[in-house]
């Protein structure tokens, strides 16, 4: 029998906000898109909102339209370019303090000087001004207001096509907030934030016809086991999102048990295109090990390094990844003298596709949220051995089920476990390997996004709003299942 959705994405618009997206964009930024991607395919288009200082979104937007990378039905938008093509009414704000850059640093695109910026002498950017691609000032970002040249007080004024003042405010977040309702109007929105920059002047944002959700992508709690300060302003407020997502249950039970006030908390795993990797075959070599990180101090790639040099059966480590560390982990290769056993192939796109290859992968960071290179690992049928960290591995694996979690840092265990997956039987290992695959299966486009409807069905049901048409959540499914 078919299988049919139990919730539908409700009936209205979805925005997934982030501060920007950089052309070497990485984990998070990846699974925003996987998402959008999934809920346009559901039947409800995304668009994509950023507010970094980049000049090029319309020629970034077609380029990742034209890999792939940018999905039909997703599409981005610029704060700063969306203004230059949408004048603003005239509105309170625009008798601020208003004095036009006439010199200072400049930005220019396709020949257009794009941004002036002045600053203090000490570097402090105390003014920026934008302006629209046929060169007319957009808008004028004052930060020294109270003192000219002593940073204090904010004018923000947005021009029209002649530059004369229509509207300013007093903070850069009030006109943030100014283009969420010229954006949405009177219609029903939800708006996905993934980023904690964003989320800080989104939690400000209640409307009736708005929810938001927040999206922790990684761990909320620094070394000391409380709300790292990154996190502290957002989640100390939590009660001002309609709804937090985390990646696993064990992130939910300490969140709940972190914040200072009621918030509903959910868990929605973020979603990879998986299809290649389960189809790979799983009969294959033994004893070649995969890792896919970046080579920074918090991936503590060397640790992967030593465990595959120390041991005591022959495997070895195709590393694939890039960073400022790079030293570091090739003088770990030299020490262990593990030159015939580690391989540094540097970052590749595509590298994904070498787990189909692999007999194991490792995974040696300090924290995570929920990575997905274990979700790649195991739809591809390479045994993951991860540390026990937060958060993912042990929400992820089944230890000496379908891979091996060991405790965090300790690579004498790490070792040990890349051992003990060699001394079992072929038939043992296959069976290892189906049961990983089938574990991916609960990260699919489709699974993941019937559990953000389900999410969203209740953050909707909260505010009152009518429930999704049933429908479009079966043909939704088909849609997924058939991608």
């Amino acid at each position: 029998m078919p299988r049919t959705a139990r919730h539908v994405l409700p009936d209205a618009e979805q925005l997934a906000v982030t501060w920007g997206v950089p052309d070497d964009f990485g984990g998070m930024t990846s699974a925003l898109l996987q998402r959008s991607a999934a809920f346009a395919a559901a039947g409800r288009p995304v668009r994509v909102l950023t507010f970094d200082d980049r000049l090029d979104t319309a020629a970034l937007s077609e380029r990742m339209r034209a890999s792939g990378q940018l999905a039909e039905g997703v599409s981005i938008e610029h704060l700063w370019d969306w203004l230059g093509a949408h004048p603003l009414e005239a509105g309170a704000g625009a008798d601020r303090v208003f004095t036009p850059l006439t010199e200072g640093e400049e930005d220019r695109h396709d020949g257009v000087v794009r941004r002036r910026t002045r600053r203090a002498d000490d570097g402090a950017v105390l003014q920026v001004d934008r302006y629209r691609a046929d060169g007319s000032l957009l808008a004028s970002d004052r930060r020294d207001v109270l003192e000219r040249g002593v940073p204090g007080g904010r004018a923000v004024v947005v021009c029209d096509g002649e530059g004369r003042p229509v509207r300013g405010w007093g903070s850069v977040w009030a006109l943030y907030r100014h283009w969420f309702d010229a954006l949405i109007g009177e219609r029903r929105a939800v708006l996905v934030v993934d980023s904690k920059t964003s989320a800080r002047f989104v939690r400000g944002y209640r409307r009736p016809n708005v929810a938001t959700v927040h999206v922790v992508h990684s761990s909320h709690r620094g070394s000391d086991g409380v709300f790292k300060a990154s996190r502290r302003e957002v989640l100390e407020h939590a009660d001002d999102f309609d709804g937090l997502v985390v990646l696993t249950d064990r992130q939910r039970r300490d969140l709940e048990h972190d914040l200072t006030v009621p918030a509903r908390v959910d868990v929605v795993p973020n979603a990879r295109d998986l299809d290649a990797l389960i189809a790979a075959p799983l009969d294959r070599p033994r004893g070649s090990g995969v890792m896919l990180a970046s080579l920074t101090g918090r991936k503590r790639v060397p640790h992967a390094v030593r465990a595959v040099a120390r041991a005591a059966t022959a495997v070895r480590l195709d590393l694939y990844g890039d960073g400022d560390r790079r030293e570091e982990v090739e003088q770990a290769v030299a020490d262990e003298r593990a030159e015939g056993r580690v391989a540094l192939l540097g970052h590749r796109a595509g590298a994904a596709a070498a787990f189909a290859r692999g007999d194991f992968s490792l995974l040696t960071s300090t924290a995570e949220g929920a990575p997905l290179v274990l979700v790649e690992s195991m739809a591809a049928g390479c045994i993951p051995i991860a540390y026990d960290i937060e958060y993912g591995p042990s929400d992820m694996i089944r230890d000496g089920v379908d891979g091996y979690v060991v405790p965090a840092g300790d690579i004498a265990a790490l070792s040990e476990r890349i051992d003990r997956l060699q001394r079992l039987t072929d038939e043992q290992v296959l069976a290892m390997r189906q049961r990983a695959r089938e574990a991916s299966l609960g990260y699919t486009d489709a699974a993941v996004t019937e559990r953000w409807a389900a999410v969203l069905a209740g953050v909707a049901g909260s505010k009152g709003w009518p429930a999704g048409t049933p429908g479009l959540a079966r043909r939704a499914l088909r849609a997924l299942r058939g991608r």
